[in-house]
């Protein structure tokens, strides 16, 4: 009996984990069909077919959200596998992925690396950027092919988002994912960096993460500087005094006004002799 009830007992909990898991599933899913995480290329590589939903009328393919969920899922335990932080290196040459970089390094305590790859960065130890990494996260691997060769030469294992038209060569595990949107790559840094502190313990799954994902967005500069301006703009036109406004003063009537009135039909007067 005593079994039995510790097993009675302990039901509700896992039923309320379950049921708590399911609604954080269905938010993340929303979340990545406002972000059209789901929106593939025309063109579909053979080892991606399996992460395929259908095929829309005008050809571009739709990307199976649940496995996608799934995936990250994976990709999170694997990250949080690794004693040291900083031996997780997180790369993207693509500039719409380089702010999620640097933001998912913050958070998890990753080496990010948001730019252009230096040759030789896991190969030639002679290089001042030389990094022994235990595992590497790229953004495209189209893009950070180089890394990804690389880590194939000193045998670490590759996380990398995929697109449905992204070479899988090397790649240890594909996270299928509009990887050319930038609200797109930005949320699966931050459904990645969230459970990675779930799994971790940093963060309780019962409470949600404070960080929002606006701030793995990418920004533009010309856009912020744009904005920055507006906002001057608009905060001068604000503090500038009020003027008179002489349109709106008492106006008198000018018939009724009384002034003297010249008689021109008077002799007109002697001029001293002209």
């Amino acid at each position: 009996f005593g079994s039995s009830r510790k097993r009675c007992c302990a039901r509700p909990q896992s039923v309320g984990s379950a049921m708590t898991e399911l609604t954080q599933k269905e938010d993340d899913i929303q979340k990545m069909l406002v972000c059209k995480s789901h929106l593939g290329t025309k063109n579909l590589d053979s080892k991606m077919s399996s992460y395929v939903h259908k095929r829309t009328v005008d050809g571009i393919h739709i990307i199976n959200i649940g496995k996608t969920w799934e995936k990250i899922q994976v990709a999170a335990r694997i990250v949080a596998a690794i004693e040291n932080p900083d031996d997780v290196m997180v790369v993207s040459q693509r500039p719409y992925g380089s702010r999620a970089v640097l933001k998912f390094s913050q958070y998890v305590g990753a080496s990010p690396v948001a730019g252009r790859w230096t040759p030789g960065a896991l190969t030639n130890y002679v290089t001042l950027k030389f990094k022994e990494p235990r595992l590497l996260i790229t953004t495209d691997p189209r893009t950070d092919s180089q890394a990804i060769r690389e880590s194939a030469y000193m045998g670490i294992p590759v996380i990398a988002l995929c697109d449905t038209d992204s070479p899988t060569r090397y790649v240890d595990c594909a996270i299928p994912v509009n990887n050319k949107g930038k609200e797109s790559i930005a949320l699966v840094y931050w459904l990645l960096a969230r459970e990675v502190l779930y799994l971790r313990g940093t963060l309780p799954r019962s409470q949600p993460w404070e960080v929002m994902v606006d701030s793995f967005f990418w920004r533009d500069v010309e856009e912020l500087e744009q904005q920055e301006k507006d906002r001057q703009a608009a905060a001068e036109e604000t503090a500038a005094p009020a003027t008179t406004d002489w349109s709106q003063g008492p106006v008198g009537d000018w018939a009724d006004a009384s002034a003297p009135t010249d008689n021109w039909n008077a002799p007109a007067a002697d001029a001293g002799g002209w």
